[in-house]
């Protein structure tokens, strides 16, 4: 029995101790517990603007034959450099080949049929002029009549022939396919021997793409597109390069707004002004661009600032004292803000616990 009330008089005890250890703790006050302040410094800030995106080579081709038949050269590789101009492929076209020789063909005959229509044209000329009899001269004006519309049907005939020729080589060419610019061929889908049918002809054979411009392409947030503007200066990050920084300059803004995930933003370009090696189309890439920048000013934390919008406030460590005071806010990169008035540098500026923050306190 008498073990059992000892045991419940320490419980008590110990009860009674806790519960006035935190009455004591709470009374203490602020003073209590070591305060966490920040110093007034000088620096620079910039307010920027981020634009998530990727990089894209603007100049991509997907090149296909025009005509069908079978393939009987492809002379690149994946990854070979071509000029503007290069034939990269052809196919096994003899019947066009054979319209081309043909067409060649009709086109020298109609030249000569013009250089004897011609000839037939002069000589009943000078015949009209030598003429000495009034009856025979009725005669040889219709000949040179005759002999003219002769002439220009000729040289009607040789358009028409080399219309039909340049038709010919144009249908050849579509059996070759033919670099249109410099660049690098980044797929082959073809085969030597592959038979290139109509229900094939849209399917590209060879894609190239031109490595020496690329550029970011992103989405603006509808809050922030109202401070970017054309030429403003980016830095721009790649999740693939971490260590490399590319500067950028804004070079195209939508004005027409893309609703994505119920948010609407605006498709953006943002030209690279110094490329870097292993750069590659695709990438995710995250561009910040410079809204605004402020150099050599003072500058707290934003956690450091009390009050409201309207009215922001600071603690102030003044001869070991706090001191609330005012001040004027200036530029803010969302973590950091420039101070206007209000403090000087070096002083030391009380940060707030998180439970004294007012709700709903919203930075410049």
């Amino acid at each position: 029995m008498k073990k059992r009330l000892a045991l419940i008089i320490t419980i008590c005890l110990v009860v009674i101790g806790i519960v006035l250890g935190v009455v004591l703790t709470r009374g203490a006050g602020p003073e209590a517990t070591p305060t966490n302040n920040v110093t007034v410094t000088r620096g620079d800030i910039v307010k920027t603007v981020l634009v998530d995106g990727n990089l894209e080579m603007p100049d991509k081709a997907y090149l296909s034959f025009g005509a069908t038949g079978t393939v009987t050269e492809v002379l690149v590789d994946k990854g070979n450099n071509v000029t503007k101009g290069q034939v990269l492929a052809r196919l096994d076209a003899p019947s066009l080949e054979s319209s081309v020789e043909m067409a060649e063909l009709q086109v020298e005959i109609a030249q000569e049929q013009v250089k004897a229509a011609r000839a037939q044209y002069e000589i009943a000329l000078t015949n009209l002029e030598e003429s000495t009899s009034m009856a025979s001269e009725e005669v040889l004006e219709l000949q040179v009549d005759i002999a003219k519309a002769s002439w220009e049907t000729a040289k009607l005939n040789l358009e028409t022939a080399k219309l039909s020729l340049e038709s010919a080589e144009l249908n050849l060419e579509k059996a070759v396919i033919v670099a249109p610019f410099d660049g690098v061929v980044a797929d082959i889908t073809i085969t030597e021997g592959k038979e290139i049918s109509t229900a094939t002809l849209a399917t590209p054979a060879i894609s190239l793409v031109d490595t020496s411009e690329i550029e970011m392409r992103g989405f603006i947030d509808e809050i922030d597109v109202a401070m970017v503007q054309l030429g403003q200066a980016a830095n721009i990050t790649l999740d693939a390069l971490p260590d490399e920084e590319v500067k950028g300059e804004v070079a195209f803004i939508s004005l027409v707004g893309t609703i994505r995930a119920g948010v609407v933003s605006y498709d953006t370009t943002i030209t690279l002004e110094n490329p870097v090696a292993g750069l590659r189309d695709g990438m995710s890439a995250t561009a910040e661009v410079i809204i605004e920048r402020r150099d050599d000013v003072l500058l707290i934390p934003n956690r450091a600032i009390r009050g409201t919008l309207q009215n922001p406030t600071v603690v102030v460590l003044v001869d070991e004292q706090q001191e609330e005071r005012e001040i004027t806010l200036g530029l803010t990169d969302g973590i950091n803000t420039e101070i206007l008035s209000g403090l000087e540098e070096g002083e030391k500026v009380v940060l707030p616990a998180v439970e004294e923050r007012p709700d709903g306190f919203f930075m410049m």
